[in-house]
């Protein structure tokens, strides 16, 4: 029983559903004013993943699948450095002003980061990890309309301003049914979620002022001294940040990233998304018109929330351990930006009954996917969603997982895989922990555990063309070295880089690796084969990989190859999103022939 003035408690599944279904009512209708954001804003790279999100956004709403009557808009980062989502605040900020003028100072705005090229995650690099598909709804919800759902109930009860977030997480919680979470106060407001404090090492986490409530409760507005990003567990505990239950409260807390963690008995309270008001919003766009251009990665985390609260230093900005490229300007552009930001107040909502879901990497995709069970019963993942497929056999909690795919009866799919918007035929066999996406394997075919394959439609001189990235999932591309002589150290499904040229015949030259000749990795190396068809593309890939799996010879030398980072380039988002369409139709079509058989 709640004791007295405790709101009644409502479980994450129900609250999670209640959302869902709220969000799935307004899908495809106008939507009143004030019941809705005023303008949804998604952050671009460059101009061909702006174009790519433009194109699937303008599908969306023709398929209804979005409430109507909303301002969506894609902003796109300038051309030149790297600005980090800080620096795409900045410019989304001044695309605003552009578009509105003073209108804006009145609206309710979702600012959503999406403009990485996903390289932990490639099955997201070519439409964006914000369209990443999630395995439940008809049709497939995707990380927008997730993102939409889960904040269905902010617009009404937020001030004029701006709420930042990210593309690849999911943030659940639920608060008494008389409880509202309201972004009302001036400066800046966070939502706050308690984790371990191996967790707090790899998030930001927050320094609250001490609260004089005695009672626990979901919902809890608190003031922060200071905000540590990304601290060591010896800086938790110099700067106050860890907690303890209080002594009367003796539920565990659980954590949803990798592994999913019950709480020890000290915990600290993490970081996911943002509000700034008008106010906080303007003083940025003054600051950003003032410096013009951005050379440097700024972070929208780490220098704007490190600046707030009456506890914070200047040292922060010293500190680039998180930085992945220094720039000279750098602790420069921090220190201003402290200066400006110092004395406004960071506002916390603490959600003491919420769960934060990171899915950017490919081990936390097949982890969620295949065999999280927390998040499967809190979202109603499914393992067959809007698939045709034979029954999946769980295995000791771990399943397979087919999203909006079309599997033969007589083909295999291993435990822990993921297939998405791909056809299987009768002859192939997929070991444990794959991911397949895009892609359509109608010959007899064996895909090794561990394997990654995902298809892309290429524009190359007006003419239609496929090519199929293939590697291990836990390869990293991101890994990169300075000279073609230190290659050795890179590594393609866990052996040497150099063994696997030999294996496909290539040799070692500077015009193996597109774009910077001293930034080498397995993203800029051209090694993937462009094909006439779809099926070949795969099926070639497929035998790049069972050649380095078997360590026998498949000469890539008659191909014309390409880089992930060429592919990119070269995508043609619009046929990508046709072959879904496609098969969508055909489940469509499927799930009414059934329906006619059993009347």
């Amino acid at each position: 029983m709640a004791s007295a003035g405790v709101p009644p408690r409502v479980s994450l599944p129900e609250a999670t559903q209640r959302k869902l279904r709220r969000f799935s009512e307004l899908r495809g209708k106008p939507v009143a004013a004030g019941e809705f954001w005023d303008i949804v804003a998604i952050t671009a790279a460059d101009e061909k993943q702006e174009l790519a999100y433009k194109q699937q956004l303008s599908e969306k709403l023709k398929k209804k699948e979005l409430p109507l009557g909303v301002q969506y808009h894609v902003f796109v980062d300038p051309a030149g450095a790297k600005i980090g989502n800080g620096g795409s605040t900045f410019c989304a900020l001044r695309h605003l002003e552009k578009l509105y003028g003073d209108k804006w100072n009145s609206f309710t705005i979702l600012l959503i980061h999406s403009g990485g090229y996903s390289q932990r995650l490639p099955n997201a690099s070519a439409l964006g990890k914000i369209f990443t598909a999630l395995p439940f709804g008809n049709p497939i919800y995707q990380m927008l309309e997730l993102k939409l759902a889960m904040y269905i109930d902010f617009p009404s009860h937020m001030n004029p301003g701006i709420l930042v977030t990210c593309a690849d997480d999911i943030e659940l919680y639920s608060i008494g049914e008389s409880e509202s979470i309201r972004f009302d106060r001036p400066g800046f407001t966070a939502l706050a979620h308690p984790s371990s404090l191996t967790i707090g090492t790899t998030h930001g986490v927050f320094v609250l002022e001490p609260s004089n409530c005695l009672e626990y409760r979901d919902l809890e507005y608190r003031c922060c001294h200071r905000f540590l990003h990304k601290p060591s567990i010896e800086r938790m505990r110099q700067f106050d940040a860890v907690c303890r239950p209080r002594n009367f409260f003796q539920q565990d807390f659980s954590y949803g990233d990798i592994p999913s963690l019950k709480l020890e008995p000290e915990y600290v309270y993490t970081d996911s998304l943002f509000y700034m008001d008008h106010k906080s919003a303007k003083k940025l766009l003054a600051f950003y018109e003032k410096i013009g251009t951005l050379n440097c990665e700024i972070d929208a985390y780490g220098d704007f929330l490190q600046a707030l609260g009456p506890g914070a230093t200047v040292e922060y900005t010293r500190n680039t351990s998180n930085v992945t490229k220094e720039e000279s300007e750098l602790v420069d552009l921090r220190q201003r930006i402290f200066h400006l930001l110092k004395g406004t107040s960071l506002n916390v909502i603490v959600l003491n009954n919420s769960k934060f879901y990171h899915i950017g990497t490919t081990e936390e995709y097949l982890f969620h996917f295949t065999s999280d069970s927390s998040l499967k019963s809190e979202l109603g993942l499914q393992s067959i969603a809007f698939s045709i497929s034979p029954a999946i056999p769980e295995c000791s909690g771990n399943t397979s997982c087919f999203i909006q795919s079309i599997l033969d009866s007589q083909c295999s799919v291993s435990p822990g895989s993921v297939v998405e918007y791909s056809r299987l035929g009768p002859g192939v066999s997929v070991g444990e922990n794959c991911i397949i996406s895009g892609s359509s394997i109608i010959t007899r075919a064996v895909l090794p555990a561990y394997s990654f394959v995902c298809s892309l439609s290429l524009k190359m001189n007006g003419h239609l063309k496929y090519s199929t990235m293939a590697f291990g999932v836990q390869d990293n591309l991101k890994k990169n070295v300075k000279t073609l002589s230190d290659i050795k150290s890179l590594q393609f499904f866990g052996i040497c880089f150099l063994s696997c040229l030999d294996i496909w015949n290539l040799k070692v030259t500077e015009e193996l690796f597109s774009g910077n000749k001293t930034c080498l990795s397995l993203w800029s190396a051209r090694i993937f084969p462009v094909c006439s068809s779809l099926c070949d593309s795969v099926t070639t890939s497929i035998k790049m990989l069972n050649a380095v799996q078997n360590k026998s010879t498949f000469s890539l030398n008659n191909y014309k190859l390409l880089s992930i980072e060429e592919m990119l380039v070269c995508k043609d988002v619009e046929d990508m999103i046709t072959y879904r369409e496609h098969i969508f139709l055909e489940i469509t079509m499927s799930g009414k022939q059934s329906d006619l058989k059993m009347s």
